[in-house]
């Protein structure tokens, strides 16, 4: 490839420490660091907070790759990238940018700031290599428009973990057929499994939908429900079971109130799902359904042994130890939506607290932050992972990796609520799960379409 084809690239400190080692993620183009880079992870890496962790191993796979004998000037050229089993087609260089030796001129921006140095870096270096395609990579929208504005030609976001373009096209975890199902259906086979029911239909005469494992099939017009059991190049196998068995699914007191709650309990209480990913908007009944289901197969069925609920804390690797009590007593003011969750499943009861804190006992349940789960191995126990649209892929890799044998972990979230800096609905760890999984036969996932928190709740979903 001639030299004007291969691209350069200018990373920004944020895209390293979404992804460390994003210097492999650009194949034959080579990759600029700038020194003001260097600078803002050095200023990281010793905090006390996940992203330090982030900003260590990007800084070390740097060292990597430029420390030993590189002379000065070699790593000002550009270092030819080692081959990495992982990173097979990365073959362009690494270099460092002094960015800190550039003059002001009358096209670049004041030099008060690091991301005015670094986008004057991109600058410089568009000037310089003229013809050359210069890319500035940055998950800084702000930065971004400043960039563009500046008279940067390319800028983008990094997105090699972008598995969609847009959330509308989001699996769903179910397909709506219009009319009645079984019209002109003429080739459907059915066998009984004990209390099942499994029909068997030619895919031509289902649709041109790309079907998957576990994903759910409902109409307008007749009591039809489905999963699909196994898919052929030929066949569907679906297992029969019908919206009014589903709407009538009891877990700890509770009912489904509508039929996307009806798949996700069913979802949620069959134990040969492993993994169970509840979306939807807020107030759509996710916690809810995910506790009542957990307390159900810990008590009543005797299915595991444990709860342990946890959550994304940004904050909370620096202020937990200042809090008062144990680790759970530590968890409770992120973990306040359990404890809601709860006293709504026991409001009836003669002697409500008294009764939380005895299921709390009975069931197990545990409060643990997420920062402390890493390197454990999790046995025969029902993890909830709320809030989980605030993680990275490598996030919740690292908490699905956790789970042993006889371990179902439900991960729930709502892709319109993201507090991270960094993350939108498309690189969202769980939009990536709910992508990578589709296909896995342990796995289900139901958005849960429809609020029935409150009237007041449904009114503002919609509205504001």
């Amino acid at each position: 490839m001639e030299q004007d084809d291969r691209k350069l690239f200018v990373l920004d400190t944020n895209v390293l420490l979404h992804e460390p080692l994003a210097i492999y993620s650009f194949k034959e183009h080579d990759v600029v660091i700038p020194m003001t880079v260097l600078e803002e992870l050095d200023q990281i890496k010793d905090r006390k907070r996940d992203v330090s962790r982030d900003a260590r191993v990007a800084i070390r796979a740097l060292e990597d790759i430029l420390g030993g004998k590189t002379t000065p000037e070699q790593i000002l050229q550009g270092v030819k990238l080692p081959r990495r089993e992982d990173h097979g087609d990365a073959c362009g260089t690494l270099s460092i940018f002094p960015d800190h030796q550039l003059e002001m001129t009358h096209a670049s921006l004041p030099d008060n700031n690091n991301d005015n140095r670094i986008i004057n870096t991109a600058l410089h270096l568009q000037k310089i290599h003229k013809p050359r395609n210069v890319v500035l990579v940055t998950k800084d929208i702000n930065m971004r428009l400043k960039a563009k504005g500046a008279g940067i030609k390319l800028v983008e976001d990094y997105r090699t973990d972008q598995l969609i373009d847009d959330i509308r096209f989001l699996t769903t975890g179910f397909h709506q057929f219009k009319g009645d199902f079984w019209e002109r259906k003429e080739h459907v086979s059915t066998e009984s499994h004990g209390r099942h029911t499994v029909h068997t239909i030619p895919v031509k005469e289902v649709g041109d939908e790309n079907f998957y494992i576990n994903q759910y099939l409902i109409d307008e017009d007749s009591n039809f429900c489905a999963r699909v059991l196994e898919k052929t190049s030929d066949d569907l196998k679906l297992l029969d079971l019908g919206k009014d068995r589903l709407l009538n699914i009891d877990a700890w007191g509770i009912r489904p109130k509508n039929i996307y709650q009806g798949m996700a309990m069913q979802a949620l209480l069959d134990p040969e799902i492993d993994l169970v990913i509840l979306t939807g908007p807020a107030g759509c009944g996710k916690t809810l359904l995910a506790m009542a289901a957990a307390l159900e197969m810990v008590v009543e069925r005797g299915l595991y042994d444990k709860i342990i609920v946890t959550r994304n804390t940004p904050e909370i690797a620096e202020s937990i130890g200042f809090l008062p009590g144990t680790e759970e007593e530590k968890m409770t003011p992120w973990l306040a939506a359990i404890t809601d969750t709860l006293e709504v499943l026991h409001k009836n009861d003669v002697n409500p607290s008294g009764s939380m804190n005895y299921i709390m006992d009975k069931a197990n349940v545990q409060f643990k932050s997420i920062n402390f789960m890493r390197g454990r191995s999790i046995q025969n126990s029902v993890v909830i992972l709320d809030e989980c649209q605030n993680l990275t892929a490598s996030q919740i890799k690292t908490m699905i990796t956790r789970m042993g044998e006889g371990t179902k972990l439900i991960c729930s979230g709502n892709l319109s609520q993201i507090d991270s800096n960094y993350l939108t609905a498309v690189t969202s760890g769980l939009t990536y799960i709910v992508e990578r999984f589709k296909d896995f036969e342990g796995s289900a996932n139901i958005y849960l379409n429809g609020v029935v928190r409150s009237r007041l709740a449904e009114f503002a979903e919609e509205n504001l």
